[in-house]
């Protein structure tokens, strides 16, 4: 008999020890997911405070005294990203040029404040940046640390235990009556039959989708400037025409001694530039402007050049144009042309201009009426060559003609005044020669 208890009361002991071990097992798992959370937590916290203590906060540069905002076009850098002094991470579009956000210092991008195609006002926040070493691989905390792996057997250990609840079973649909599914199918079928009887819909001719696209600042400022300048600008155009070949036969011969020597070639713009300015000499009118009740006459040409882009025309200035020979005249339009299409065009490449210039030649246009670029009061239209019969001293010969046009501003500048001006260019074209004499 004492022995039978001495045997029960030992069992009993087994089992509290057993269940206990179990207890502290479970106890110390727990406590230890505990504590590694919550230093995880604070080392996330101390990183944060440290950057945020560390970090700064980049604004929108100031742009041009007439830019006060812009677009968004694209982030050249992400969060992470780490960046060297002075390189790149945002490019802002305004309506004239792109402006380039730079690091102010080397570091890791850590936040960003704006999204692309959000417009942004100078002075706004633009993005965070901690500074450090640039150049290396993106540093950061892991977004999910990994679960000790007693949690997850406890985890998976319990649900592979757990019953199937009610919700679960409740949540298997039943099945219907036979007879029902049998009368529904019968139902259906009627409606089938009809659509059948019904003539087929017609085809349609081709694909008529349409694609819609925000117009950028550029495009938008340009359709307002052309806009202005129908609706303020009293607009006439005459045309004329111009034989080409004393100035064809005077590039043909000294084309190559100039890319040899100057490593620019010469061409047809330097040859107008330089008769439009002579000619503007003459009439100063077509290098005026009207400010408020006055009229400002130049007494230097800013010639603006007509440039296609990617994103539309712009019109950059050759400054001081009266003073420059052929090849000075062809060496600045050929380097404003490249930064026009590698978009590195700035503000005072643009700002200013006193007469306009504009090729259509080049892209094979025949005739045109250019639109004035206000506050200008005349803008030079030329064209492709064509070869044309025309009367040389009472005989018919084949020559190539160009033929020009001038847009002007009958507020400023009589008819009288245009006519001259374009026969004035015409007369140095046909002969070269008199450029250089300066000789009307």
């Amino acid at each position: 008999m004492l022995s039978k208890q001495v045997i029960a009361a030992a069992r009993s002991r087994a089992f509290f020890a057993s269940r206990s071990a179990q207890y502290t097992a479970v106890s110390l798992s727990k406590g230890w997911c505990a504590f590694s959370e919550f230093f995880l937590s604070c080392f996330a916290d101390s990183h944060i405070r440290r950057a945020q203590f560390h970090s700064k906060t980049i604004k929108v540069p100031q742009m041009a005294e007439s830019i006060s905002e812009g677009t968004l076009r694209s982030w050249s850098k992400q969060v992470g990203d780490t960046v060297e002094a002075d390189e790149e991470v945002a490019t802002i579009e305004t309506d004239k040029i792109d402006v380039s956000v730079n690091a102010p210092t080397a570091g890791k991008i850590v936040e960003l404040l704006a999204k692309e195609e959000d417009t942004v006002t100078v002075g706004q926040d633009l993005f965070i940046i901690e500074p450090g070493e640039g150049g290396g691989k993106p540093r950061g905390l892991k977004a999910d640390p990994e679960e000790p792996k007693d949690q997850q057997l406890d985890e998976t250990t319990s649900e592979s235990r757990a019953p199937l609840t009610a919700d679960k079973q409740s949540s298997i649909p039943p099945e219907g009556p036979k007879e029902s599914k049998k009368e529904v199918k019968k139902q259906d079928s009627k409606p089938k039959e009809d659509k059948s009887k019904a003539p087929p819909a017609p085809k349609a001719l081709g694909n008529r989708g349409e694609t819609r696209v925000k117009m950028n600042r550029m495009r938008l400022r340009i359709s307002e400037r052309l806009k202005e300048s129908q609706n303020a600008a009293a607009s006439l155009t005459t045309f004329n025409e111009i034989d080409m070949s004393s100035l064809m036969e005077m590039r043909k011969k000294y084309k190559d001694e100039v890319l040899k020597e100057h490593d620019v070639k010469l061409g047809f713009m330097s040859a107008f530039a330089r008769a439009c300015t002579l000619a503007l000499k003459e009439i100063p009118a077509a290098n005026a402007s009207i400010e408020g009740d006055e009229i400002v006459y130049h007494d230097f040409v800013d010639l603006s050049v007509a440039v296609a882009t990617p994103k539309g025309l712009v019109t950059p200035v050759v400054r001081n144009v009266e003073g420059m020979g052929f090849v000075e005249i062809e060496k600045e339009i050929a380097a404003l042309g490249t930064k026009a299409r590698d978009g590195k065009l700035t503000l005072e490449d643009m700002a200013g201009g006193t007469f306009t210039i504009s090729n259509g030649g080049v892209f094979g246009s025949l005739y045109g009426t250019p639109i004035i670029n206000l506050p200008q009061s005349a803008v030079l239209g030329m064209h492709a060559i064509k070869d044309k019969p025309v009367v040389v001293n009472g005989q018919i010969v084949i020559r190539p003609i160009m033929v020009v046009a001038l847009t002007y501003d009958h507020r400023l500048l009589d008819g009288r005044e245009a006519v001259t001006f374009l026969v004035k260019v015409r007369d140095y074209i046909e002969d070269p020669r008199k450029m250089l004499l300066a000789l009307s």
